[in-house]
């Protein structure tokens, strides 16, 4: 399986990027090919909504940048991971800005797989996880992904702290469960 991860975290040795190696690793030990996009160290514009593109085949996005990377790599992708902090009860502004730009592909992304992996400080995981899990039901349903996993590892500010639970190691085991 060709899997593509998108980081959002601008910490090289964040939380969230301990999940996104664990979840590769595992991924890699099943045999799958794995591409990993760094969005908060690329050059991503987000999305104006001018309509160029209307999720059409063959009309190019209105910005040239790091996406026309991404772009291709989505495309042969049968499963695309997500893995990002939790940022006011939603995923970084970074990874928003290359989801955002989802929409020059969405016509093609439907029957691809959907993970979410995401680490945030706060412990309690009902009020602040909420609009986040709504998040990712709703990309499921308008854009036609299938969801394959979420995890959500709660009440960790530093990657030391994450390392001292089982969140790495479920992060490893969906990995290596696909």
């Amino acid at each position: 399986m060709n899997i593509v991860v998108i980081t959002g975290s601008p910490h090289r040795k964040g939380t969230s990027c301990l999940l996104a190696e664990m979840f590769i690793k595992g991924a890699e030990e099943a045999g799958h090919d794995v591409y990993r996009f760094d969005a908060a160290f690329k050059k991503v514009h987000p999305c104006i909504g001018c309509g160029r593109c209307n999720g059409n085949a063959g009309i190019h996005c209105s910005f040239t940048d790091d996406m026309d990377e991404l772009y291709q790599k989505i495309l042969q992708a049968d499963l695309i991971a997500l893995v990002s902090p939790v940022y006011y009860w939603t995923l970084s502004p970074q990874i928003l800005a290359a989801v955002s730009r989802f929409e020059y592909l969405v016509n093609r992304l439907n029957g691809k797989r959907l993970v979410l992996l995401t680490a945030q400080y706060n412990p309690n995981d009902t009020w602040t996880l909420e609009p986040l899990k709504l998040w990712y039901r709703n990309i499921l349903k308008s854009v036609g992904f299938i969801g394959a996993g979420e995890l959500h590892a709660v009440g960790v500010e530093t990657r030391e702290e994450l390392e001292q639970t089982d969140y790495p190691e479920q992060a490893y085991i969906l990995g290596r469960n696909l």
